[in-house]
């Protein structure tokens, strides 16, 4: 039975240790000499170029964009209000947008 409690014990110690020895050599900064320069690198590099391309590509593609709504077809199961919104005519929702969502009898028309 004392040598069940010893293996237990040797058992519970031996991952405590290492952790402590790897949160050791982390406080006291003794990882890798130049990899934090290597970040910093990567992140001016590569990390904002590449934000840049994609707002790029964003901005160019929003100003091609034109929407058209799809044809309207009035399911039943869709855009069913059983009692009127609190707020505004009562049919549109609270974050309702005229050019994309439509009300329960068609899409709102809009002078362009």
């Amino acid at each position: 039975m004392a040598s069940l409690g010893r293996l237990s014990r040797a058992l519970l110690r031996a991952p405590l240790s290492q952790t402590r020895q790897f949160s050791a050599a982390a406080a006291h900064g003794h990882g890798e000499p130049g990899a934090a320069r290597l970040w910093k690198i990567l992140t001016f590099v590569v990390a904002f170029p590449g934000v840049a391309v994609c707002m790029l590509n964003t901005y160019l593609k929003m100003q091609h964009h034109h929407h058209e709504n799809p044809e309207f077809v009035p399911y039943s199961h869709l855009r069913i209000r059983s009692k009127r919104f609190p707020w505004g005519d009562g049919v549109k929702s609270f974050f309702h947008n005229p050019e994309v969502n439509a009300l329960p009898d068609g899409y709102e028309e809009h002078e362009e």
